[in-house]
């Protein structure tokens, strides 16, 4: 199971393992990752599992769809090049070592 690491807004780090098929978001709520709020449970109708990507690991988990663009327009905190909803990234083994952030709020 790849090993991914989930940075807070207060800069602290937390590694989850999450299952190859698994959604970003499914693996950090399981692991009690406080700031993956995911109110819709992962069917991109919000923007609380918002997250930013490393720079390094971006063209791997690829860019947002349309239909998540325009979701992430209701974030709460700014939106970057990088920022993806975590439920709509899937866990491969190509991500291994892969580090996100969440942001200040969701």
């Amino acid at each position: 199971m790849p090993k991914i690491t989930v940075v807070d807004h207060l800069g602290n780090a937390r590694i989850i393992e999450a299952a190859s098929g698994a959604s970003l978001m499914e693996a950090g709520v399981k692991a009690g990752v406080p700031d993956l709020v995911a109110e819709c449970g992962g069917a991109r109708a919000c923007a609380t599992c918002h997250v930013y990507v490393e720079d390094v690991f971006f063209e791997k988990v690829g860019p947002a769809d349309d239909m998540e663009r325009e979701m992430l327009e209701y974030a709460v905190s700014p939106v970057r090049a990088t920022s993806r909803l975590s439920c709509q990234i899937t866990i491969s083994d190509e991500l291994e070592g892969m580090t996100v952030s969440t942001p200040p709020a969701q």
